[in-house]
């Protein structure tokens, strides 16, 4: 079995590797998601997981390295969107008014995205583990031509109400019933899940001559 050595106030202790790694990563997915990428540190990561910061450096070799693995954990496994192509819509809808509901738990993921976004090396992280995992997954079962910018567009409208409704707490979207928010979603979510028309001949500006 492969194992470390740590000092501690008791002496030299010996871990199990996996489970020291695993405990670190614990411990800074934590730490991130309370105070985000620039007000968690190696050290209350190390202190979390019950080992030193050296060894924390040891096992991610740097903050910004632990950072991306936080985040490609955190982003992993679905949370909101319905890999269900024939429920998509309904599904997501679903899911999204009772996660955001005022009695509802904060999901971590979002909160660890919300309180890093402003750094910007940790943005271009973010962005990368959202195209890896969710963007991903939501493009590949999306119908049709354009389904990356549509696929955005949808993760767009589900932060925003996540943003608006958990967070800021606006109270429009906190008194309104599950049922009724639920209802207006599918038919949001609706318009950006459906093939989108064919184009006619492209873009094209609406003509402002004044014909008067």
């Amino acid at each position: 079995m492969t194992a470390d050595t740590d000092e501690s106030g008791d002496g030299p202790r010996r871990r199990d590797a996996s489970a020291t790694r695993e405990a670190i990563l614990k411990s800074a997915i934590e730490a991130f998601t309370r105070l985000g990428y620039d007000g968690a540190g190696v050290r209350e990561v190390a202190g979390g997981a019950g080992v030193t910061a050296m060894l924390v450096n040891r096992y991610f070799g740097s903050k910004e390295q632990l950072f991306a693995e936080a985040v490609d954990h955190s982003f992993a496994p679905p949370t909101v969107i319905s890999d269900d192509p024939s429920e998509l819509s309904e599904r997501t809808a679903t899911r999204l008014a009772a996660r955001t509901s005022p009695e509802a738990d904060d999901l971590d993921p979002f909160l660890l995205m919300l309180r890093s976004a402003a750094n910007p090396r940790a943005a271009e992280i973010i962005r990368a583990g959202i195209e890896k995992h969710v963007g991903r997954r939501l493009a590949d079962i999306l119908p049709g031509p354009d389904a990356a910018p549509r696929a955005e567009l949808l993760l767009a409208l589900i932060a925003g109400v996540w943003l608006m409704r958990k967070v800021i707490a606006t109270p429009a979207l906190t008194t309104m019933s599950q049922p009724a928010l639920t209802r207006q979603l599918h038919d949001l979510m609706q318009l950006l899940v459906n093939t989108p028309p064919a184009s006619s001949g492209g873009d094209t500006a609406p003509d402002s001559t004044n014909s008067s």
